[in-house]
């Protein structure tokens, strides 16, 4: 699909998906609110599991399941990928307010700051998706297509977007294993965030400047 191997997305995708859930689950076995909790798990599992069966579908048909507008089908389920990414996040968003409003004595306070600013990270860089949706591509100064990175497939001669989108939202994985098991101190896991956040910015403006990350 457009020079690139079709199941590269869907593979791609699934690791995305089980990394991320993984995450979501570790984390809210400390939340207090059971049934809370299970709404959360129950949105989580039903949106991505729509994005990945029509991804892996789309691949095994040899078409595109972003950015498609051949057809008023395949555009309509486009935009419900969209809304269902939309429907994760602020569900991430909602976990991340019970961090921020909750009492979790039984967690060191560093890891606690990795978990309320990792989710934070995550959620600003979860919406960047909107850059490339609302320009249908996720390739700046060209058409997408072409061989980029191995298997991620990131543009070696052109802006990415996804490489900001990546980056940002592993802050979710990132931060609160930093924290717990390295830095072990709330001031250095704030540093820490800050610099995270930064170099995140920095490789969407470089993407948006229509420059690689690393050019190939």
């Amino acid at each position: 699909v457009m020079g690139t191997d079709a199941w590269y997305k869907p593979i791609k995708f699934a690791l995305s998906i089980g990394i991320y859930s993984w995450t979501m689950a570790w984390l809210m076995a400390d939340l207090e609110t059971t049934n809370s909790v299970l709404v959360y798990s129950w949105i989580i599992v039903l949106m991505l599991g729509f994005e990945i069966i029509y991804i892996g579908l789309q691949a095994g048909r040899g078409e595109l399941s972003h950015f498609n507008q051949s057809s008023a089908l395949y555009a309509n389920l486009y935009v419900a990928m969209a809304l269902a990414a939309t429907a994760v996040t602020l569900v991430t968003a909602a976990v991340g307010l019970q961090f921020f409003n909750g009492s979790f004595p039984h967690l060191p306070t560093h890891y606690l700051w990795a978990i309320r600013l990792g989710i934070l990270i995550f959620v600003i860089f979860s919406l960047e998706g909107f850059v490339m949706g609302s320009r249908m591509s996720h390739t700046i100064g060209a058409a997408d297509g072409g061989t980029g990175w191995p298997f991620l497939n990131w543009s070696k001669k052109y802006g990415d977007p996804r490489v900001a989108h990546f980056v940002g939202m592993h802050a979710l994985q990132v931060l609160p294993l930093v924290s717990f098991y390295l830095l072990k101190s709330t001031r250095w896991t704030i540093v820490f965030a800050a610099c995270y956040l930064l170099i995140a910015i920095y490789v969407l403006l470089q993407a948006l400047q229509g420059r690689p990350l690393i050019r190939g």
